[in-house]
Parts: C-alpha cells; sequence; structure tokens
C-alpha cells in the first residue's frame, strides 16, 4: 500500500459460483485428489468452464486416477457450488474433458531430490507476503470485509435461507484511510446472479444485511445509502460459466491481499506444494503474519526469490515500513536462523502434503483460521514470540 496517510483503497472478492473460482475449485480438487493417494505427487492442473462444458488440462506424477473417477469429482464440485443450470449444470448436460498427462522429464529432474542433490524449486520466480494490523486476522481490512460479505452470502444461500440468489457475485469494498489507518467505509458493492422471479429492488433488500452484519459498526457511521450499489447493469439473471468464461489462476489478487501488497505474478490454485508460487507465497505470509502477531511491526512484507531446481531461495527482502534499519536487520536474522525456506523446508514446516487445497480456492487463501486437518497452517502465529525484542 502507498505511503499517503489519508486516502481511499478499493478491494473486491469474488464467489465461490464466479467462473474463474469454479475453475479454481476443480483445479484444487485434482490436487487433492492426487495427494489423497500419494502425499508425493505432481500436479499442474488447469481448468477452463464455459457453457455446459469443462476441461482438464495440465501435467501429473503419481498414482493412475480413472478418468471417469475425476469427472464424477468434478460434478461433486459443480454440485457443491451450486449450478443446476440449463447453460451449466453438475449433471450430465454438462460435458467434461481431462487432457491431463504426464509431468515433463526434464521438469521433473531439475526438481526431484538425487545423490547430493536437494530437492529444488518447481520454477523461477517472486513470492510475496504481507501481514498488517488492520483486522483481528491481520488482513486488509477492504479484502478481509469483502471475502466475508460473499462468504456469508454463500452459506445462506446453500442452507436454503438466502433464496432467488445464484451462486456467481462479487463484491467491493473502499475504506477511506486516515492517518494509515481504516477509518469508515465510503462505498459498497454487490453484484450477484439471481432468478428472474424478482427485480432489482428485492435483490438489493436481499443482499443489504450481508453488508450490515459483515462489516463493524464503527466503520459504518455516516454510510451514506447512495453509496451502496446493488448490481449496477440492472439485470444479472444470466451468469457462471454461462455467462462468461473460467479458467484457472485469473483472480490472484482476490486470492491475496486485495492490491494492498505486491504479488509476484504466479497463480496458486492447481498447483501441487513443490510449486513455489504457492508454497513460497503461504510460507512468506506465514512469516509476515508472525512478525506483525509479535507486534513489533504494524506491517510487514516479506519477498523471497527462487531458480527453478535450486533448493534454497536466491533472495530474502523484508520491509517493516517503518525505516528502522536496526529492527529491520534483527527480523531479517530471525527469519534466517529459524525459517528453512527451501521447497522441502517449507512443505515439512507447514504440512502442505496433505489433500487441503479444495477449500483455499474462493474467499481468499489468507485471513482464514487453521483447521485440524492442517489446512490453512500458514496461518498460524505459533512463531511470534521469536520476533519479541
Amino acid at each position: 500500500m502507498n505511503n499517503l496517510k489519508n486516502f481511499l483503497f478499493t478491494s473486491e472478492s469474488v464467489s465461490e459460483g464466479h467462473p474463474d473460482k469454479v475453475s479454481d475449485r476443480i483445479s484444487d480438487m485434482v490436487v487433492d485428489t492426487y495427494l489423497s493417494s500419494d502425499p508425493h505427487s505432481r500436479v499442474a492442473c488447469e481448468t477452463l468452464t464455459t457453457t455446459n462444458k469443462v476441461v482438464l488440462a495440465g501435467e501429473v506424477r503419481g498414482p493412475e486416477i480413472k478418468k471417469d473417477d475425476l469427472i464424477n469429482k468434478v460434478r461433486d464440485c459443480i454440485k457443491d457450488i451450486g449450478y443446476d443450470q440449463d447453460g451449466f449444470t453438475w449433471k450430465e448436460a454438462t460435458k467434461i474433458e481431462s487432457h491431463l498427462h504426464s509431468q515433463s522429464e526434464d521438469i521433473a529432474m531439475g526438481v526431484d531430490s538425487a545423490g547430493n542433490k536437494d530437492e529444488g524449486a518447481g520454477d523461477q520466480g517472486i513470492m510475496f507476503g504481507y501481514a498488517c494490523n488492520e483486522t483481528d486476522v491481520l488482513m486488509p481490512a477492504p479484502i478481509h470485509y469483502s471475502h466475508k460479505i460473499l462468504r456469508l452470502m454463500a452459506q445462506d444461500r446453500k442452507s436454503g435461507k438466502l433464496k432467488n440468489i445464484e451462486p456467481d457475485s462479487k463484491s467491493q469494498v473502499t475504506f477511506e484511510y486516515i492517518n494509515g489507518k481504516p477509518s469508515k467505509v465510503k462505498s459498497v458493492v454487490i453484484s450477484s446472479q439471481h432468478s428472474a422471479d424478482i427485480n432489482q429492488d428485492q435483490v438489493r433488500e436481499l443482499l443489504r444485511p450481508y453488508m450490515i452484519d459483515s462489516i463493524p459498526k464503527e466503520f459504518m457511521e455516516g454510510f451514506e445509502n447512495k453509496e451502496f450499489y446493488v448490481n449496477p447493469t440492472g439485470n444479472f439473471v444470466i451468469g457462471g460459466p454461462d455467462g462468461d468464461c473460467g479458467l484457472t489462476g485469473r483472480k490472484i489478487i482476490v486470492d491475496t491481499y486485495g492490491g494492498a501488497a505486491p504479488h509476484g505474478g504466479g497463480a496458486f490454485s492447481g498447483k501441487d506444494p513443490t510449486k513455489v508460487d504457492r508454497s513460497a507465497a503461504y510460507a512468506a505470509r506465514y512469516i509476515a503474519k508472525n512478525i506483525v502477531a509479535s507486534k513489533i511491526a504494524d506491517k510487514c512484507l516479506i519477498q523471497l526469490a527462487y531458480a527453478i531446481g535450486v533448493s534454497k531461495p536466491l533472495s530474502i527482502y523484508v520491509s517493516l515500513f517503518d525505516n528502522d534499519l536496526d529492527k529491520n536487520k534483527f527480523v531479517e536474522e530471525k527469519i534466517k536462523e529459524n525459517f528453512d525456506l527451501s521447497p522441502r523446508g517449507i512443505r515439512e514446516m507447514l504440512g502442505l502434503n496433505k489433500p487441503i487445497y479444495e477449500k483455499t480456492s474462493a474467499y481468499g487463501h489468507f485471513g482464514r483460521e487453521p483447521e485440524q486437518d492442517g489446512s490453512f497452517s500458514w496461518e498460524k502465529t505459533d512463531k511470534s514470540g521469536l520476533f519479541s525484542k
């Protein structure tokens, strides 16, 4: 985020029914399916969704998974999201193709460990982690509350409490920052697919409670009703993959910090944890969150850089945004002393060789609660004591 003290900042989220998120969900299901059978599987799966069609493509190395079993799991994903529409359904009307094939031997040779060679990174690239004390989960306020609106809508839609609202939705929250801190909400946008049985005034009143229930009252004081925008185009009946083609990995800013911090460019979904695009971004968030949780800094940015086939990161960059060089040096030394940031070290530290990724595919990979099955392990703050001076 910039160095201005007073400014407006906006972040958006998209629901699990957004076409790109349907694709992310399916790709992460493929990762989990392979890891369930063999925790050392390699997966790089891309998914395309469009009108009554799903196409899987990519590279895998691991157990033999029957194509029909994978196709049935795709249908389960679509059904759980809530799609049974003329243009996109979990039933046989939607055709599903799988074009997954074996991983390149050249890539495997660079990544695998052998002899005296440690396991290398699955690709070159830069990864960022960020944390700040704007919310109790140490995430920027605009993306946190954008996610929350859609997550609550999805829960009520699936339970039957929220009727006539369909799976494809977006939210967007703009905050006014005073002295670098979120002060109040300036505008909220919710766009949601709906049935043809209701009009836009009804949609607006159905969705208003999700804004009110998601954002703390202190941020809503003085909020003007005219700044609450619902379906600004006026109608949103045709949606999901029938309304717009979906692809894995197109919502990387939604997945991370809503634009409040840099992004290295690599997507997460569809990739097993040997791919540092995913695992190193999780590790960077883990470190940044523990630093902020220690209260040594209000916010923290970490950058890691890797080369394909090379085990250790090429560089580690830390910013605490306070120009305290001694504190920055202290933190950098603690990171080097206490965190193994090789691909294998990250996976072992965070327990990433588990089928824990399908649930990450919507409502953000960060700012979530760690779960008993090992998912969202990178959200723990068990290392915060390392950074307490």
